[in-house]
C-alpha cells in the first residue's frame, strides 16, 4: 500500500501537468480558419516584410539554441558528473513543456488583450485570432505567429535559467510542476506588464528592449528563492564542489553569446538599423564584461580562471540585454564594465548570506539584471532610438527613478510569488530528493541513467 502510494506521488506532477495542458487545447479546439483575425471578411493588403520575418525567424531559431544546447551544455559543465544528465535535461524538458504551455494559454495572458494593465485576456488562448496576418500592435511587419514564437523563446529560457540555483538537489516531478505553474503565474503576468500593450509597467515608461527585468531579474529573484526554499546541497561549504567540465561550459557559454544576437538584435522585430546598433552593443557588453571579470578575479585570486571568463561574458550579456536597444557602443562597455566587476563580486559574497545558488543563477542574472535595467536608465538615449528615452546621462533623471521603481516591483512580485509556488509544490508532493538519492546522483536516482558510462 505504502508503495502504490509513493508511486502515485511521484507520477501526480506529471499527470496534473497533462491534464491542464490537455484541458486547454479541448476548451479551445480550433481548426485552421479560426486563426483568421475578425476582420478578415474585409480585405486589407499584407504588411509582411520578409526580410523582417526572415530576420525574426532566425533569431527564434537562435534563442532555441541558447536554452538547448547552449544552456544545457552551460549548466551541465559546471555541476558534478552524477547530475549531468539531470542538468541537461531540465533545459531539454523545459522546451518541450513551455512550448505547448505558451501555445495553449501562455501567450494570450501575456499579450492577448489587456485586463486592467495587469494580465492579457484568454482571448487568444490556443492562438486561437493569432494567425499569419501582423498584429501591429506588436509587430506590423511579421506575420503574428512569428512574434508569438520569437516571444515563446523567451518564456522557455527563463525557468531554464532558474534552474542552476535549485541544481543537484529537487525531485524531476517537482521541477516539472514547479516550472508550469511559474511560468503560468510569475513569468506571464511579468512579461505582460512590462511588455504587453496596456501593461501598467510599460506604462509608466520603463525600459526593457529584451528582458532585462521579464527573463533575467525573475530569474534571478526566483534562483533565489528556490535556494532558500531547497536548502543546500549535502556538503555544501565542507566538501569541494568543481565543475566536472570547463571545456563543455565554455563551450555553452559561446553558444549562448552567438545565442543572444538574436536575444537581443532579434528584439528590433524587423532587420534594419535598430538590430543592428543591438548587435553591436550585445557583442561589446559581453567582451567587455569576459574581461572585466577575468581581471577582477585575477587581482583577487592571483590566477584569471577559464570558469571566470565564461561567466563574465555571459554576465555582460545579462546586463546589455536590457540597454541593447537604447545604448551606444561606449554605453555598452560601460555597462559590460559594471556587469563583470559587480558580478563577480556578487558570487564572491554569496557565501556570507548562506544560501546554496548552486550554479550562480542569482549572481548572475539577479545581479546581472538588476545593473542591467539600472543602467538603461543612466545610458539611454534617443539618438540611439526614438521610441525610447533618455536616461540620466542624457538629461533625463526621471528615466532612472522609473528604472528602479521596475527593478523594485519585479523583485518584490517574483521573489515572494515564487516562494508561494515552491510552499505549493513542496505541500503536494515535496521538493527535494532524500539523502540517498542526492548522493548517488539525480541521474541514476531520477532517470535510472548516467551521463558517463
Amino acid at each position: 500500500m505504502l508503495s502504490h502510494m509513493s508511486s502515485m506521488r511521484k507520477t501526480l506532477p506529471v499527470l496534473i501537468c497533462l491534464a491542464m495542458l490537455a484541458g486547454g487545447a479541448a476548451l479551445y479546439a480550433q481548426d485552421a480558419g479560426a486563426q483568421a483575425p475578425a476582420a478578415a471578411a474585409v480585405p486589407t493588403p499584407s504588411k509582411i516584410d520578409t526580410g523582417d520575418t526572415a530576420w525574426v525567424l532566425v533569431s527564434t531559431a537562435l534563442v532555441l539554441a541558447m536554452t538547448a544546447p547552449g544552456l544545457a551544455l552551460f549548466y551541465g559543465g559546471m555541476g558534478r558528473s552524477k547530475n549531468a544528465l539531470s542538468t541537461f535535461l531540465q533545459s531539454f524538458v523545459i522546451l518541450a513543456l513551455i512550448s505547448l504551455q505558451w501555445v495553449l494559454w501562455g501567450y494570450s495572458l501575456a499579450f492577448g488583450p489587456d485586463k486592467g494593465g495587469i494580465i492579457g485576456g484568454l482571448e487568444w488562448i490556443g492562438l486561437n485570432g493569432v494567425g499569419v496576418e501582423p498584429n501591429a500592435d506588436y509587430a506590423a511587419t511579421i506575420p503574428h505567429q512569428a512574434f508569438m514564437l520569437f516571444q515563446m523563446m523567451f518564456a522557455v529560457i527563463t525557468p531554464a535559467l532558474i534552474t542552476g540555483a535549485y541544481a543537484e538537489r529537487m525531485k524531476f516531478s517537482a521541477f516539472i510542476l514547479f516550472t508550469l505553474l511559474w511560468a503560468t503565474f510569475i513569468y506571464d503576468p511579468l512579461a505582460h506588464w512590462v511588455w504587453g500593450v496596456g501593461g501598467w509597467v510599460r506604462n509608466l515608461g520603463a525600459l526593457d528592449f529584451a528582458g532585462g527585468t521579464v527573463v533575467h531579474i525573475s530569474s534571478g529573484m526566483a534562483g533565489l528563492a528556490s535556494a532558500i526554499m531547497v536548502k543546500q546541497r549535502l556538503g555544501h561549504g565542507k566538501e569541494h564542489m568543481p565543475p566536472h567540465n570547463l571545456p563543455m561550459t565554455l563551450l555553452g557559454a559561446s553558444m549562448l553569446w552567438f545565442g543572444w544576437f538574436g536575444f537581443n538584435a532579434g528584439s528590433a522585430l524587423a532587420s534594419g538599423a535598430l538590430a543592428t546598433s543591438a548587435f553591436t552593443a550585445t557583442n561589446t557588453a559581453a567582451a567587455t564584461a569576459a574581461l572585466a571579470w577575468m581581471v577582477t578575479e585575477w587581482i583577487y585570486r592571483g590566477k584569471p580562471s577559464a570558469l571566470g571568463a565564461a561567466s563574465g561574458a555571459v554576465a555582460g550579456l545579462v546586463a546589455i540585454t536590457p540597454a541593447s536597444g537604447f545604448v551606444g557602443p561606449i554605453s555598452s562597455i560601460w555597462i559590460g564594465i559594471g556587469a563583470g566587476v559587480l558580478c563577480y563580486t556578487a558570487v564572491m559574497l554569496k557565501p556570507l548570506f548562506g544560501y546554496d545558488d548552486a550554479l550562480d543563477a542569482v549572481g548572475v542574472h539577479g545581479i546581472g539584471g538588476s545593473w542591467g535595467a539600472l543602467a538603461t536608465g543612466l545610458f539611454a538615449s534617443k539618438a540611439v532610438n526614438s521610441a525610447g528615452a533618455d536616461g540620466l546621462f542624457f538629461g533625463n533623471p526621471a528615466q532612472l527613478g522609473i528604472q528602479a521603481m521596475a527593478v523594485l516591483v519585479t523583485i518584490v512580485f517574483v521573489f515572494v510569488g515564487t516562494l508561494i509556488i515552491l510552499a505549493i509544490v513542496d505541500a503536494i508532493m515535496g521538493l527535494r530528493v532524500n539523502e540517498e538519492e542526492e548522493r548517488s546522483g539525480l541521474d541514476l536516482s531520477q532517470h535510472d541513467e548516467k551521463a558517463y558510462s
